[in-house]
């Protein structure tokens, strides 16, 4: 199973981060049979090269997205959505260019105002790239980060019934080749 984990803070290991690894550690519990490899993308690692047309090194991480089963994406809520720099990234793809892939979407921020982005904004999102979005996202307001493994195996526990049927077909799709 291929997890790949897109973060959109610019702050570069920033905390939405450890949330999204979170989530990917509680995806890879939830099917304890397949074993993970997972990818890290960090962009603001990449900021500089974000708008560079053509750029090899985007391209190779856009393709190990597209090539993932599961997809965590995460982002800091910045007037009540996603980063610019998250949207700059899923921007270098076409349409349907995560078809098939499972992605859960991840958001932080300061407040619970905010807690709908994640199905308002985010979800819609990679929906239109084709992404298969099974189950609820996680906003997580940070004022709550020392509970994070407790409130990501929660959300684990709630979405794990369509979660789950979800990742196992998307690997039975790509097992057949």
């Amino acid at each position: 199973m291929k997890i790949a984990v897109v973060v959109g803070n610019p702050k570069p290991e920033s905390r939405t981060l450890r949330v999204a690894e979170a989530v990917a550690d509680v995806i890879e519990k939830l099917l304890p049979g397949q074993p993970a490899e997972r990818q890290v993308i960090d962009l603001a690692d990449y900021s500089s090269r974000l708008f560079e047309w053509p750029e090899p090194t985007l391209a190779e991480l856009n393709d190990a997205v597209a090539a993932s089963d599961v997809l965590v994406v995460a982002s800091p809520t910045y007037k009540a959505t996603y980063t610019g720099l998250l949207k700059a990234f899923l921007d270098r793809y076409p349409s349907n260019g995560l078809q098939g892939v499972v992605a859960v979407p991840v958001m932080t921020g300061a407040a619970d105002t905010h807690a709908m982005a994640t199905e308002v904004n985010l979800r819609p999102l990679l929906v239109e790239l084709g992404a298969t979005v099974p189950s609820r996202g996680l906003y997580l307001v940070m004022t709550r980060i020392a509970e994070l493994e407790a409130i990501a195996a929660e959300w684990g526990s709630a979405n794990a019934h369509s979660l789950i049927p979800a990742v196992q077909g998307r690997l039975e799709v790509a097992s057949r080749g």
